[in-house]
């Protein structure tokens, strides 16, 4: 669980500053820690490309330094991409324009086109400041790789924002883990998941029931610039389950935290990496302690591609019409509390979250407009928001693939020995049973393969909340 910033600590640097800044009346989302990756997730033969804050980075393990390493994306020889090269053989990040090599710290190493030293007094290219990768602050925490956007010297000094229940009581927990490249803002998708109001309408079939709809009153607690807290003292299924607390840690951590005598402890936790504007990375995370040992069981039991298949379900739940909401926002030209109407407590912690917004001037994409419309399809993509940028995925779909060619080859072998082995009658009435239902019951398993296949590059277009409720 420990928490290593890779960036040097300043000599004479204060201990802590806080995220955001030094300005108080303002917020500078560069100025923060961002989760980018799951370390399980990465591959440390081959560089991965990542934007943070409309900024191109390159994560690459060097091998040498034993360490992941964040560079910005393009080589200072002629602003080729990183990340479209490789680690060589000397375990250097290598342009794969020109062939410059670099070390983890960013200090160019090789210069391919650059003829040896002749004399002492002759200088080198790769020698110079302007040969460098920009190399930017990494931290890793609670198996997560963060990475720093803002000033370098800046980075040891601010805190990387945790799951703080995690950290101080680490025993027992369970942990479910997934992500994906949402098509709307970091800012939607916070005030989204804070707002636990729309879960038994949006959700209804997935996560929640319209039938646990309720007044709902919540209270803010206390909140800075550095966010808030609050508290639901009923909690969610009307009472049943008891308390829920939230925090919102700025700019882009928040979770429910929520403990009931049915299930223990459960928290629901999402961070918010910004790409761009319209665009976010969604890490959420469910760490729980189970009242029960069979739950952790069947968790421990249960494939993380398989948890991914449903999660994806359920965020695209309401991925369609975030993607439009946020759309109208901006065509109104008018402030969120101009635009929008809160009438109830249900919508305080949304209320707090869009003041501190407005307070603190905290738009990560200050003045610029959203893209156009994504079509529906591109919305409810799978492979390319997910699966390809998931180690567990990427690897379940290789294997269904390879098992379904191979299951048509057993059903083509089988069908081209039934009436073989009909015409010279060399099988048994059992044996020749099995030889004809074989090919049947293979087409069965690659048919239904395939319906598994799809899940992993396509979204449901109609969610569950929008099927025909069965008569009583």
């Amino acid at each position: 669980m420990t928490t290593v910033a890779i960036a040097p600590q300043p000599a004479g640097a204060a201990a802590t500053l806080p995220a955001g800044g030094p300005d108080p009346t303002r917020f500078d989302w560069a100025e923060a820690w961002y989760p980018v990756a799951y370390l399980e997730d990465l591959d440390p033969t081959q560089p991965t490309r990542f934007t943070l804050l409309e900024r191109g980075i390159v994560i690459w393990w060097d091998p040498n330094g034993q360490a992941w390493c964040v560079f910005e994306d393009k080589c200072p020889h002629r602003l080729a991409p990183l990340s479209e090269g490789r680690v060589n053989e000397s375990g250097e990040l290598e342009c794969p324009y020109h062939g410059w090599a670099f070390a983890g710290d960013g200090t160019c190493t090789h210069i391919p086109q650059q003829p040896p030293i002749q004399s002492p007094k002759e200088g080198q290219g790769n020698r110079s400041s302007r040969a460098c990768a920009v190399s930017m602050p990494t931290a890793i925490a609670q198996g997560l790789l963060f990475v720093y956007p803002g000033k370098a010297e800046n980075a040891p000094r601010v805190e990387v924002p945790i799951i703080a229940p995690v950290e101080d009581e680490p025993d027992g927990w369970v942990m479910l883990n997934t992500f994906r490249d949402l098509p709307y803002d970091a800012l939607t998708l916070l005030e989204n998941v804070l707002d636990a109001s729309h879960i038994p309408y949006t959700h209804h079939k997935t996560v929640g029931k319209r039938e646990n709809a309720a007044p709902m009153a919540m209270e803010v607690i206390e909140s800075s610039r550095q966010g808030f807290r609050g508290l639901w003292p009923e909690g969610p299924r009307k009472g049943k389950l008891g308390a829920q607390h939230t925090t919102f840690i700025a700019p882009g951590l928040m979770y429910h935290d929520l403990t009931s005598q049915q299930f223990g402890r459960t928290m629901t936790v999402v961070y918010a990496t910004p790409i761009r504007k319209g665009e976010c990375r969604l890490f959420a995370r469910f760490p729980f302690k189970f009242a029960s040992k069979l739950p952790a069981t069947v968790i421990g039991f249960t494939p993380r591609w398989f948890s991914h298949i449903g999660n994806n379900a359920v965020l695209e739940d309401d991925q369609i019409f975030l993607h439009i909401q946020e759309r109208e926002l901006e065509k109104t030209g008018r402030s969120y509390a101009q635009a929008c109407y809160l009438p109830t407590q249900a919508d305080r912690y949304v209320l707090a979250f869009r003041n501190w917004v407005s307070d603190f001037e905290a738009d990560p994409f200050p003045g610029q407009s959203l893209p156009p419309a994504w079509t529906k399809e591109a919305l409810l993509d799978r492979y390319h928001s997910h699966t390809q940028h998931c180690h567990s995925c990427r690897t379940a779909l290789a294997r269904i693939k390879t098992l379904r060619w191979g299951l048509l080859g057993v059903s083509a072998v089988g069908w081209s020995l039934v009436p073989i082995a009909i015409a010279t009658g060399s099988l048994s009435g059992l044996a020749a049973i099995f030889l004809a239902t074989l090919p049947l019951a293979t087409a069965a398993v690659w048919a239904g393969l395939g319906i598994l296949e799809r899940r992993f590059y396509q979204g449901r277009a109609v969610p569950p909340r929008n099927l025909p409720e069965r008569k009583a």
